[in-house]
C-alpha cells in the first residue's frame, strides 16, 4: 500500500507500513535482534468482573458513516476490558432482519493489523473510494446477511489504546470474549445472545480464529457446567481467510508458489529460489527451526519463544522475504508499490469522520500497531503451530470453511490447501479422497472447491490477500466471497450459482 511520505518519515527503522503482514527493514514479519534477548511484557488477563450485568460499554449509535443504507443501525464505540485496555468496535446490523440474523465478528491479522481494513476495504458496508478520500455503498458487504461487529484488537491496534500487552494469540483470544461478555450484557444488543454467532478473520487469523474459537468453545464449556458466570454464545461458524495457521507445512510452499502460479512465473531468478530451498532444508535451516519450536510446544505445554522467535526471524529473511521479489506479496500480478486496496490513512485520520463514531481526540489511526507486533515477535508466536485448536473447533461441530485467493503470496493457496490437507479430523478421509471441483458465481467462474462434511475449503480466483476487495471478470468487486459467506452461515458446502 502507498502511504504519506510523512508517515513513512516517521518510521526509518520500521520500513514502510504493511497492510496485514508487516515488513521491518524491508523483510517481510521480521523479528528485530533485540526482541530476541528482550525481557517479555508481562500479560494482565483482561478483567472478568463484567462477565454478567450492565456492561461498561461507550458508544454512539446510527453516526451515519459508510452505512448509508435506509434504516440501518450502527453503533460504535469502545469495550474497556481491563485497565487501561479499550478495545474499539463498530457494529453493523443486518441489512435483512436484523433482529434474527447471526451475529458474526470481523477481525483483520498482522499482528496488530486493524479491523478497519477489513471494513472499508472488503466486506464491510462501504467501500473505500480510489483516493482513499471517501467511501461508496458496498451491495455486497457481508451484513448483507448477518449482524456484523468488528474488532480492533489488541489494545493499540487501530482505534483501540492503552497498554499493548498481548503476545500470542491464546492471549488476545481472551480479550475478544471478554469484550463479547460485555457486548451481549448491553440492553440495546442482548437480544443478540440467542442468535447464531460466527467468527472470521483472515491473514494472521490462521492464528487468531483458531484460537478465539477454541476459547469460546471452552468458556461455553465452562459456563455449562457452573464453573464460569457468563453468557454462553451460540457458537456455529468459523471463517478463515488466506490464514498463516501451521508453518511446518506452510513454508516450503513459499518456494513452490514462486516457482510456479498462475499469473507470474518465476517471481524470482535461479539464484535465490536455490538459495531459498536451501536455506529451507539445510541442517538447522528453517524446517528445522520451525519443529525445534513445535517440539518445544509439545513437550512443555508452551512453545519456547526464544526458539519460536528465531525461527520466525531466519525464515522470514531467508525464505518468506526473498521469493517474493519485486512482485506485491498480496497480489503477485503486480509489482510494489501496489495502490491497491486504497489506503485508508487520510480517511480515517480525518476529525469529520472520527469524532462522528466515538474516536477521542488523542488516538491516531494506523494500519499497524508496531507495539503489539512487537510483542508477538518477540514470543515467537508466528511460528506456533494452530492447527490443533483447529482440529477441535471442526471436530466438534462447527462449520468451518477456509479460503484463498490464488494471486495472494503471503498466505498462498498451496500453503494453506497443505493446512487444510495437513489437518487430522473426523472429516480428513473424506477430504483427502475427493477432489477440487470447479466453483462458478452467477455462472461465471470464480475458482474451486472442496466439501466433507462441515469442512469446506475454496480457492478464489482472481483475488489476492484480501479476497473480498476483489472481482473476477464480470463478477463485481466481492461479489463471489458473499456467495461463500452466506452458504457457510446458513450451514452449508459450498457449491455453485447461477
Amino acid at each position: 500500500m502507498q502511504l504519506l511520505a510523512p508517515l513513512v518519515a516517521l518510521l526509518p527503522a520500521l520500513g514502510a507500513l504493511a497492510s496485514q503482514f508487516p515488513r521491518i527493514n524491508n523483510v517481510i514479519g521480521d523479528v528485530r535482534d533485540e526482541l530476541l534477548t528482550r525481557p517479555l511484557y508481562t500479560f494482565a488477563p483482561p478483567s472478568t468482573e463484567y462477565a454478567s450485568g450492565s456492561s461498561p460499554l461507550r458508544y454512539v449509535e446510527n453516526s451515519g458513516v459508510c452505512e448509508t443504507t435506509p434504516g440501518v443501525y450502527q453503533a460504535s464505540g469502545y469495550a474497556d476490558i481491563a485497565y487501561n485496555q479499550s478495545l474499539f468496535f463498530w457494529f453493523f446490523a443486518a441489512r435483512n432482519d436484523p433482529y434474527n440474523a447471526p451475529l458474526s465478528i470481523w477481525m483483520n491479522g498482522g499482528p496488530g493489523s486493524s479491523s478497519m481494513l477489513g471494513l472499508f476495504q472488503e466486506l464491510g458496508p462501504c467501500r473505500v473510494t480510489t483516493d482513499g478520500l471517501n467511501y461508496t455503498l458496498n451491495p455486497y458487504g457481508w451484513n448483507e446477511y448477518s449482524n456484523m461487529l468488528f474488532i480492533d484488537q489488541p489494545t493499540t491496534v487501530g482505534f483501540s489504546y492503552g497498554t499493548a500487552n498481548v503476545g500470542t494469540a491464546a492471549e488476545a483470544a481472551e480479550g475478544v470474549w471478554t469484550l463479547l461478555q460485555m457486548f451481549l450484557s448491553d440492553p440495546k444488543f442482548a437480544h443478540l445472545q440467542r442468535n447464531q454467532f460466527a467468527v472470521w478473520t483472515e491473514s494472521y487469523g490462521g492464528h487468531y480464529g483458531p484460537a478465539v474459537a477454541y476459547h469460546i468453545l471452552q468458556q461455553n464449556a465452562m459456563i455449562e457446567a457452573g464453573m464460569l458466570s457468563g453468557i454462553k454464545l451460540n457458537f456455529q461458524t468459523l471463517g478463515i481467510g488466506n490464514g498463516l495457521t501451521n508453518p511446518l507445512v506452510q513454508y516450503p510452499q513459499y518456494l513452490a508458489y514462486a516457482l510456479s502460479n498462475a499469473y507470474t512465473v518465476p517471481l524470482v531468478n535461479a539464484s535465490i529460489s536455490n538459495n531459498a530451498s536451501i536455506r529451507l532444508s539445510e541442517p538447522g535451516g528453517c524446517l528445522d527451526q520451525i519443529s525445534a519450536c513445535y517440539d518445544s510446544s509439545l513437550l512443555t505445554g508452551s512453545p519456547n519463544y526464544t526458539a519460536c522467535a528465531a525461527a520466525q526471524q531466519y525464515c522470514n529473511r531467508y525464505v518468506l522475504s526473498p521469493l517474493v521479489g519485486d512482485y506485491n506479496d498480496y497480489d503477485v500480478r503486480v509489482v510494489n508499490p501496489d495502490p491497491y486496496p486504497p489506503d485508508l490513512t487520510t480517511l480515517l485520520r480525518s476529525p469529520a469522520l472520527t469524532s462522528r463514531i466515538g474516536v477521542p481526540s488523542f488516538v491516531n489511526w494506523s494500519e499497524t500497531s508496531y507495539a503489539v507486533y512487537d510483542n508477538f515477535a518477540a514470543t515467537g508466536d508466528w511460528m506456533t503451530n494452530s492447527a490443533p485448536y483447529l482440529e477441535a473447533v471442526i471436530n466438534a461441530g462447527i462449520r468451518t470453511t477456509l479460503y484463498d485467493g490464488d494471486a495472494d503470496y503471503i498466505c498462498n493457496y498451496k500453503g494453506f490447501e497443505a493446512v487444510a490437507a495437513n489437518l487430522n479430523t473426523k472429516f480428513s478421509s473424506i477430504y483427502a479422497a475427493r477432489n477440487f471441483s470447479d466453483w462458478t458465481v452467477a455462472g461465471s467462474p470464480a475458482g474451486m472447491i472442496k466439501n466433507a462434511g462441515t469442512f469446506s475449503f475454496v480457492q478464489v480466483a482472481g483475488a489476492g490477500h484480501e479476497v473480498p476487495a476483489y472481482g473476477n471478470g464480470p463478477l463485481a468487486e466481492g461479489q463471489a466471497a458473499l456467495v461463500f459467506f452466506t452458504q457457510t452461515m446458513k450451514g452449508l458446502p459450498i457449491t455453485s450459482t447461477y
